[in-house]
């Protein structure tokens, strides 16, 4: 007999032979008994035949970064499948599942990190973005100018590190909110270098170092920085060790402003497509959004093939007190109201990689992925905020 059900510790040797197989790992036994401490299988839900798991994904609770408002996320994670249940559906009504489960939760926005993003984006996930990898040689290193503060070696503090990270991720649209199990199980665990910490003139800690150095090679896990000072003292601190390093390697925001920033901006980017976003719920994933400047109303006619809840029309109204009102309409009501120079339609996709910023409204009509008047996407050009999208964390 085949089901869908939640995950318990009688299923967690199954499930971590069925990782082991897909994403191509090996545990030893205490690596198995050290992980086992860690897992929480009601996270995670399997597809079982004969009560044997033939496929899994995990659903976890994070809240992101989206122009500066906290939300709700579902990451999903661990998708996997045994070979001879490949290309049975399994993993869709997985999916299917995980998106009313999200909604239940409130969790009204997911992120992934995809395998193919064909696949995923036939289930409405979208591209969120991409980051920057540079490589850069000892001899191409950057002189910025000097700043005004001193570096220091830390220990991997929580309450030294967060509240630089907070406000830096809050800049972006995506960032994960780190909370203690996070900073602990995951990006420690994970950053196993040094942490360098930038403080300026008053004292105040300004930006931070993930890195490590080994084969004549520096590896910076994570730069972050609150204000350009603080930036040129991380690359001043990472220039230092010149005579020990023969290159640099680091992933940064498609902002970065170091080539603009360089005498010599030659060195080798590459571009790196990374994860995708879906919207679960749209009707709280817009009341919460963050508009500027909505004078007028604005339709949005929404396709979702997955999440039926989400076929349909919204109506947006801005209030007098400058918040707005969202409202899910019948489309005979919209027509008898005159709204038809107002309403752009897409679909679930579109509107996910739209309003996180990823994709202008403007770009997106250029694409023919949004259809309009041009009233309407002129509306949405001028409402929906600028930030750049970035992800400093995988899962």
């Amino acid at each position: 007999m085949d089901a869908i059900r939640q995950l318990t510790n009688n299923d967690v040797d199954a499930s971590l032979a069925l990782s082991q197989f897909a994403f191509q790992f090996e545990l030893s036994e205490e690596e198995i008994e050290e992980r086992k401490k860690k897992i929480k299988p009601e996270r995670s839900w399997g597809y079982f035949i004969d009560d044997q798991i033939a496929a899994k994904l995990s659903i976890l609770p994070f809240q992101t970064w989206i122009h500066g408002k906290v939300y709700d996320m579902g990451g999903i994670a661990g998708v996997a499948s045994w070979p001879e249940h490949r290309r049975q559906g399994m993993v869709g009504k997985l999916i299917s599942h995980s998106l009313q489960l999200m909604r239940e939760n409130k969790q009204c926005v997911s992120f992934l990190a995809p395998f193919s993003f064909p696949f995923y984006r036939k289930y409405g996930w979208e591209m969120h973005g991409e980051y920057k990898k540079y490589t850069i040689t000892v001899h191409q290193l950057p002189q910025l100018g000097n700043s005004t503060g001193v570096m220091k070696r830390v220990a991997k503090e929580i309450s030294l590190l967060q509240p630089i990270y907070e406000e830096f991720a809050r800049q972006f649209n995506g960032m994960l909110i780190r909370n203690e199990e996070w900073w602990t199980d995951t990006v420690f665990s994970q950053n196993k270098g040094d942490v360098s910490v930038y403080y300026n003139e008053q004292g105040e800690a300004r930006g931070y170092l993930f890195y490590s150095v080994k084969n004549k090679e520096m590896e910076v896990e994570e730069i972050v920085y609150l204000d350009h000072d603080a930036y040129i003292g991380l690359w001043n601190f990472i220039k230092n060790h010149d005579s020990m390093i023969e290159k640099v390697k680091m992933e940064v925001s498609m902002n970065d402003p170091l080539p603009f920033l360089m005498s010599s901006p030659s060195i080798q980017q590459e571009i790196v497509p990374y994860f995708m976003v879906r919207i679960v719920d749209v009707l709280p994933f817009i009341a919460q959004y963050p508009f500027q400047s909505l004078s007028q109303p604005i339709v949005l006619e929404v396709k979702d093939e997955y999440a039926l809840w989400n076929n349909g029309i919204f109506l947006i109204q801005p209030q007098q007190d400058g918040t707005h009102q969202v409202i899910q309409l019948e489309k005979e009501k919209y027509q008898q109201e005159g709204w038809q120079e107002q309403v752009v339609s897409c679909d679930i996709q579109t509107l996910s990689t739209m309003l996180l910023g990823y994709q202008s409204p403007h770009k997106l009509a250029e694409f023919g992925r949004l259809r309009g008047s041009e009233t309407g996407i002129q509306t949405l050009e001028s409402i929906i905020p600028r930030r750049t999208t970035f992800l400093l964390d995988f899962f």
